[in-house]
């Protein structure tokens, strides 16, 4: 049996929902508020049910208008998946590929993954987000990027472990907290300051700050971390594949902390829609599995 609801018919109805009213909804469609209004009057007809009932000037939702909303919402989502897909596959390769990464990824592999892709793809531009924690959810769930790494798997997302994160407490091999010459506790680093990478996440976790300290810089990159720990004014943890250069060097040395002195982050790979991934995306996400498999 053919669909008699057009797709322009559902989106009218979910404009009415989205903007607050026919005459708003009309305003964002460009049409002619009668023209909104036969749309929704003619699913209603077909369908024989009432989406809406009028309270006062407002138009309210039935409950019946409610199922009817968040159907045709995902029926029209998934309409604009299937158009960008299919316009993907008939163009050849994306165009633009966004990809959201958590820093604590090493940005000298990615960038070498980056620079591998782009030999096989030279016409595809990457638009690159530098996320720390909330933030990458927060770019997933916006549909704002085809590729994701991050630390967590957000609600509706599947993903695969790319690799584990080690990080390290440590400080300036000068620092005070070296020279108590016995096992630290978490007691220790409070009279010290914790430089802290901040989350970019519009919901800020607050449970990535672990360590009660009276003092407390935070700082948005992990370069900025490591440079404000080597130069001697806290202490961190930090990646361990970041710091080896300092850590061979001796001017930073892991804390002797009792426990706690190392963490381990999973970072996942993440396609935004894995049922419409365009061919680049899904190349790009095998260069960045082959990159940790070596």
């Amino acid at each position: 049996m053919s669909p008699h609801i057009t797709l322009e018919q559902w989106r009218s109805l979910i404009e009415v929902v989205d903007a607050g009213g026919y005459a708003q909804a009309a305003e964002k469609l460009c049409k002619s508020q009668s023209a909104v209004s036969y749309a929704v009057q003619k699913i209603e007809s077909l369908l024989d049910i009432k989406a809406f009932e009028v309270q006062g000037r407002k138009a309210i939702l039935t409950p019946t208008g409610h199922m009817l909303y968040r159907r045709a919402l995902a029926l029209v989502n998934e309409a604009k998946d299937l158009e960008r897909a299919v316009h993907k596959l008939s163009a050849g390769w994306e165009a633009v590929i966004t990809i959201a990464a958590e820093i604590l990824f090493p940005s000298e592999r990615l960038l070498t993954c980056l620079d591998r892709f782009g030999q096989e793809s030279p016409g595809t531009r990457i638009e690159l987000i530098e996320s720390v924690l909330g933030g990458t959810s927060d770019a997933l769930l916006s549909g704002n990027v085809d590729l994701a790494i991050s630390p967590q798997l957000p609600p509706g997302f599947l993903g695969n472990v790319l690799m584990r994160i080690r990080l390290l407490a440590v400080a300036h091999s000068g620092h005070p907290l070296h020279h108590y010459d016995r096992e630290l506790s978490y007691r220790d680093l409070r009279a010290h300051r914790h430089v802290v990478i901040r989350d970019s996440g519009s919901k800020r976790d607050q449970r990535a700050v672990s360590v009660e300290v009276d003092q407390r810089w935070i700082v948005s990159q992990v370069a900025t971390s490591i440079q404000a720990v080597a130069m001697g004014y806290g202490f961190a943890w930090l990646p361990e594949e970041s710091i080896r250069e300092e850590l061979s060097a001796g001017i930073l040395k892991p804390l002797p902390l009792k426990t706690g002195h190392t963490r381990e982050v999973p970072l996942y790979l993440i396609l935004a829609n894995p049922d419409f991934a365009g061919p680049g995306v899904r190349r790009l996400a095998e260069i960045l599995t082959e990159s940790v498999i070596q």
